[in-house]
């Protein structure tokens, strides 16, 4: 079941009017940008996406209702992705300021993917968030199943073009600032400071929302 146009125009407004709200997802993908330039930029914003599309999948089939009713799914959900972040934080800034033939060495695109899906999955307040928005679209006199899964794809559609558009940004002035040898030299500093960041944040969440 597809909700009415209606609806679907309210859902569509009030998703892009979240979307373009910068928050750690956000801050995420311009670290990443920054770093490894607009393709690494637009590919973490894929891999984030993919993490919300799998819980949109969760949020269909209760997991995501489990996780808000239980403290200590939660807890570990929330835990996990904080020692991730920080892992990834601590990495970067122990990294060694790589470089071939004289130019930076550029990440993996596949690694870059498979860590924005891994950091948006283990960020327990996507999953609650979902949880508490797209019910409020839902027609409850037909299938709440389909309904979620329809609309949580489209919020992840408009989340997505947002988050690309960031990372589009992020990685033209990344590209500007890598050819000063100051900012080389800092930039993973900065970059594994926000990712450190980012994981200290995560582990203060809690399930009110």
């Amino acid at each position: 079941m597809i909700p009415d146009r209606g609806t679907l125009a309210v859902f569509a407004l009030a998703s892009l009017a979240l979307a373009v709200v910068p928050g750690p997802a956000v801050l995420y993908i311009v670290a990443q940008s920054v770093q490894g330039g607009r393709r690494a930029g637009v590919v973490s914003a894929v891999g984030v996406a993919t993490g919300g599309l799998v819980h949109v999948l969760a949020a269909v089939i209760g997991l995501s209702a489990l996780l808000a009713a239980s403290a200590e799914a939660f807890t570990v959900v929330k835990i996990l992705g904080a020692l991730y972040l920080v892992w990834l934080g601590i990495r970067t800034l122990r990294s060694a300021d790589d470089r071939i033939g004289g130019r930076p060495a550029e990440p993996t695109l596949g690694r870059t993917y498979r860590q924005g899906v891994v950091v948006n999955v283990l960020n327990p307040k996507t999953a609650l968030f979902f949880l508490a928005f797209l019910p409020q679209f839902v027609d409850p006199h037909e299938s709440t199943r389909g309904q979620l899964a329809v609309l949580g794809a489209i919020f992840v559609v408009i989340a997505l073009t947002s988050d690309l558009a960031w990372a589009l940004v992020a990685g033209t002035a990344g590209a500007v600032l890598r050819r000063s040898r100051t900012f080389l030299r800092v930039q993973r500093y900065v970059s594994g400071t926000i990712f450190v960041g980012l994981g200290a944040l995560a582990a203060t969440a809690s399930r009110s929302h």
